[in-house]
């Protein structure tokens, strides 16, 4: 029998994260665990096969908290610094296993190759540098991983073009603001989708949670997930009571078998 997906929430937090450090807001002062967020990640697994899609500053936390034994890749959304300050933190992935597979799209493998210069370095390598295996992701070019067509779905964070991904039945997309209709349309049919959730105010590169309920209504999932929220959208368990049936908040340490 095929192995199902396993969903694991690394973090569900916007760029500052949960608690913010010194904020005397009451959902960072907060006693909630569910209050509490890391930087947005999420594991992926399925049959052996390990993946994260994002790779924050909290990163080396999240693997402690969630072990992950193996890593066979780490596919980036972009190249913003939640999404991506934590790649140093894959070295003891590649002191047991080599290279470690990343996918990006180019504009974001020129970022990390700028900011991690070493990790990238052909020559005069520092001997406890980890190394990365590249692998560019185009639109409307699927992924194969572990028997998997992993589909990239674009859409605008702003000024910038961010990837979602759809592995099988689950679609997992972040820091969208705006996307097209063709690439909504790769995504109908899917069972969860995790989309975000910043906040209850309208934001210029984020959809806020009007714009994200709405989001979830024309994809119509069995079950949708918010993510990449902030203090500001309020305490977990008032906004769990408000959302729609079917529709939740994610939050740090949330498994998901599809």
């Amino acid at each position: 029998m095929d192995e199902g997906l396993k969903i694991t929430f690394l973090g569900t937090g916007t760029s500052q994260g949960i608690p913010i450090i010194g904020s005397t807001h009451p959902v960072c002062l907060s006693d909630d665990p569910k209050d509490t967020r890391l930087r947005v990640s999420v594991s992926i697994s399925w049959q052996g096969n390990s993946y994260v899609i994002d790779c924050g500053p909290d990163f080396r936390q999240q693997m402690l908290a969630h072990p992950v034994d193996r890593l066979d890749g780490i596919l980036f959304t972009h190249e913003h610094a939640d999404h991506t300050a934590g790649l140093d933190d894959i070295r003891p992935y590649f002191f047991r296993q080599g290279d470690i597979p990343i996918y990006a799209h180019e504009r974001v493998a020129r970022s990390l190759r700028r900011r991690f210069d070493y990790i990238f370095a052909d020559t005069n390598r520092y001997p406890g540098a980890p190394c990365v295996d590249v692998n560019l992701v185009e639109n409307n070019r699927t992924i194969q991983l572990g028997g998997i067509s992993v589909i990239p779905i674009s859409a605008r964070h702003n000024r910038i073009e961010v990837f979602g991904y759809r592995f099988r039945d689950f679609t997992y997309m972040t820091d969208v603001k705006t996307i097209a209709e063709e690439e909504i349309d790769k995504i109908r049919g899917t069972k969860v989708l995790v989309v975000n959730a910043l906040r209850k105010e309208a934001h210029h590169s984020h959809f806020n949670l009007e714009e994200a309920l709405a989001f979830v209504e024309e994809i119509k999932p069995e079950t949708a997930y918010f993510t990449h929220i902030s203090h500001l959208l309020g305490f977990h368990e008032e906004v769990e009571r408000e959302l729609p049936k079917g529709v939740h908040l994610a939050y740090d340490g949330l498994e998901i078998n599809l």
